[in-house]
This record gives C-alpha cells, sequence and structure tokens, in this order.
C-alpha cells in the first residue's frame, strides 16, 4: 500500500528502525518489533547506513517487516555515493521483494572528506534522485525528508524550503521530518512549507531521549536543538538512565499531544530499536 494514501482518514502511526550489526542485536530488533505490533503501526521504515553500507541488512529487513510482521515497510535509500546504474539495480531488488515505498534521502558525505565530489554518473542532491526513481519506477511511492530547524549544510531557512519545494516538484509525496525537541519549530517550519505551496502531509518525527550523552552527539550531527528546560533536566540527571529515559519519554507525551491537537497528519518514532520508551508513550497517548 502507498504510504501517502494512510494519512488521509487518520493520524498514521510509523516506527523507524535500524538494521542491527550482530545476532544478539538481530535477536531484539525481532523482540522489539513483536512488541510494538501491538500499537497496529502503519507502516515502518528501515535506515540505510552512511555511504550506502549495511545495504544488503536494510533490504533484508524491509522483507522481514513485510513478509513476518504484515507491516507495511519502507526503505530508506541514499545516493550520495551511488551512480544511477547503482540506483536502478536497488530499485529492481526493492521491486522484487514487494517495497512500493522509498524514503529518498541524499545522505551525508564522508566527515573527513570535506571535497567529496559524487560519481560522475551520481546525484549532487535528493530531489535528482527522487526525480530518477519516479522516471524508473513511477509506481513507486516516494517520501523526502524535511528538517525543522534547517538542514546544517544549508545557508538559510529559505534555502532549506526551497530544496524541499524541488523535491516535491520531483515527485515526493510526503515528508518526514527530522528529530526536533520544540514544536515550535516544527509549526513554522510547516507554515513556510505552506507560505512556498507545499501542501503534501508533513509528518514530525519524534525521537525520545534515552540517552544524554547519544541525543547531544546526534543534535550536533543533525543541527536540532534541546530547550534550554529540558536541558536543564538533562545535566542534571546526565548519569542517570532511568531519569533521562523517564525525562524523554514525558517530554516526548507532551509533544505528541500538543501536535495531535494540531491535527498532524502522523507521528513518525524514531525507535533507536528499542521498544519500551515507545509503549510507554503510546500507552499515554491512547488513554
Amino acid at each position: 500500500m502507498r504510504v501517502s494514501e494512510l494519512f488521509s482518514s487518520r493520524p498514521a502511526l510509523s516506527f523507524e528502525f535500524f538494521p542491527p550489526k550482530n545476532p544478539e542485536q538481530e535477536s531484539n530488533l525481532y523482540k522489539v518489533l513483536g512488541e510494538l505490533i501491538a500499537f497496529t503501526p502503519d507502516f515502518a521504515s528501515v535506515t540505510y547506513g552512511a555511504m550506502g553500507t549495511n545495504r544488503e541488512k536494510t533490504f533484508f529487513w524491509v522483507k522481514e517487516i513485510k513478509e513476518k510482521f504484515a507491516i507495511e515497510p519502507v526503505a530508506h535509500l541514499t545516493c550520495v555515493a551511488a551512480t544511477r546504474e547503482d540506483i536502478a539495480g536497488q530499485l529492481n531488488r526493492l521491486g522484487r521483494i514487494g517495497v512500493e515505498n522509498i524514503l529518498a534521502i541524499r545522505g551525508d558525505p564522508p566527515a573527513d572528506q570535506p571535497g567529496f565530489i559524487p560519481p560522475a554518473d551520481g546525484f549532487r542532491l535528493a530531489h535528482e534522485l527522487i526525480a530518477f526513481i519516479k522516471a524508473k519506477k513511477p509506481a513507486i511511492c516516494v517520501g523526502a525528508a524535511g528538517f525543522p530547524e534547517g538542514h546544517p549544510l544549508t545557508p538559510s531557512p529559505e534555502k532549506d524550503i526551497e530544496y524541499l519545494k524541488q523535491k516535491i516538484d520531483a515527485g515526493a509525496e510526503y515528508v518526514i521530518t527530522q528529530l526536533f525537541f520544540d514544536n515550535r519549530h516544527f509549526f513554522n517550519f510547516l507554515n513556510r512549507c505552506r507560505l512556498a505551496d507545499i501542501y503534501v502531509p508533513i509528518v514530525p518525527g519524534i525521537m525520545p531521549i534515552t540517552n544524554f550523552k547519544q541525543v547531544k552527539k546526534m543534535t550536533e550531527i543533525c543541527g536540532a536543538t534541546i530547550p534550554v528546560e529540558l536541558l536543564k533536566k538533562l545535566e542534571k540527571h546526565a548519569e542517570d538512565k532511568a531519569a533521562i529515559e523517564a525525562i524523554g519519554v514525558e517530554h516526548a507525551i507532551v509533544q505528541c499531544k500538543e501536535l495531535l491537537a494540531a491535527d498532524v497528519p502522523g507521528l513518525h518514532f524514531f525507535v533507536m530499536n528499542q521498544a519500551d520508551p515507545i509503549s510507554r508513550i503510546l500507552k499515554e497517548l491512547r488513554k
């Protein structure tokens, strides 16, 4: 089923997983999926490693999610180091698995190669990848990434929206945002999108904080910010894992309630391959 069709009647629920790196993590992900399926998610996405690493595991897990858990899978697909031939081959493989939905992302160039140049027969930006996918496989439903606080490599919020509009014009049918911890960023982003005539569903991406060091590192990489009061709470309990998780879950619940009251088309949770924080949030939201 096309993901773009899931936002019409009620807020869609979706999860994002990353491919496990070893047998222990694989066993855990099966367990996590078994627990979260009780919340009847509308779809689940699987990330794609930097520079195309873990590609085989991405394909494996979208197949497992579809066949063993009967959840509509969305495969992430990045293009930063890929040729058109590479992408065409991956599209064919995903088609054989039965994947109808792709989240098309440029991907980050290697951090240690500031002068990185993509292949001559490759793609510079995500909108080029999206246009290629739609030309090769018109039936595939393509989603794009959005950045409420702006992509860290984009010079201005206006330019960021310009790039997003290019993705929509190329064929993207919905947007899933990068994580954020202050809903004002999402609402301001949504207003900028509407002013730019972007009217596809824009789904907020929510990541419950469960590890202080991890979230500090992630926000530095992706350009998101942590509100001052929330940061103070986290710093106060930085060495207490249970307290950090409780603070993160509580904050995510407040975020989600406000977003749902504003009639967002769905909630997309960055699960980090953990079931308990998401379960606690969803049980509270369904009271």
